[in-house]
């Protein structure tokens, strides 16, 4: 059964603009995308906090999961764009790992900076996706999600480097929540701009 979900996330995902592609396909594999997203930053918090000798090789697997989130937007948006969106999401992961790591070291300035560049970092996301897709994505609203999203990991992290692990696991149960907010957030905003491209019961209004 396993088996057969996980076909049909690839499918979903891999399949060119000009296939029909079922919502709930869609839906359920940007919910798998961004679920891996939480799932892995987890493991680097895990990983660095302990400097257990996996760190690196878990910091390659959630960049890879950046890749994968720019090539589902790239289907809708071109090669470019989906590009762009890649770039944006692997320094918002290369900046949480200084951010860990200045937390780690005690260094509470490094911490101040970082976390101000790790917002503007999600300034950019939201601004280029609202850009994309401005009917549907409204910036304040993805801004609003995006940083829900820093002060949740950040509080995670804090936690595990603290030692609170009943708090750092409460966190990360709020984190998966949010998580597929987001991820229903994009999927829905594709197939509202794009609705001809996507078969279903479900009505989505056009552009």
């Amino acid at each position: 059964m396993l088996a057969k979900y996980v076909v049909a996330v690839i499918v979903a995902l891999s399949a060119p603009t000009t296939a029909m592609n079922s919502r709930s396909q869609f839906h359920d594999a940007m919910r798998l995308l961004w679920g891996q997203h939480v799932e892995w930053t987890r493991m680097f918090i895990v990983s660095a906090a302990a400097g257990a000798p996996d760190k690196d090789a878990v910091t390659q697997r959630l960049l890879q999961n950046q890749a994968d989130i720019g090539n589902a937007v790239a289907e809708y948006y071109g090669r470019a764009a989906g590009d762009k969106l890649t770039d944006l999401l692997k320094s918002h992961i290369l900046i949480a790992a200084d951010l860990v790591g200045a937390a780690k070291g005690g260094d509470n300035a490094k911490v101040t900076e970082l976390n101000a560049k790790w917002r503007g970092n999600a300034e950019d996301i939201a601004r280029f996706l609202h850009g994309a897709n401005p009917k549907h994505w409204p910036e304040a609203t993805l801004r609003s999600l995006l940083f829900t999203h820093l002060d949740q990991t950040l509080q995670e992290a804090t936690h595990r480097l603290q030692g609170d692990f009943a708090a750092d696991i409460k966190d990360y149960d709020a984190i998966e929540k949010h998580a597929m907010m987001m991820a229903d957030a994009l999927s829905d905003g594709i197939m509202k701009q794009f609705p001809s491209k996507f078969t279903g019961a479900k009505k989505i209004a056009s552009r």
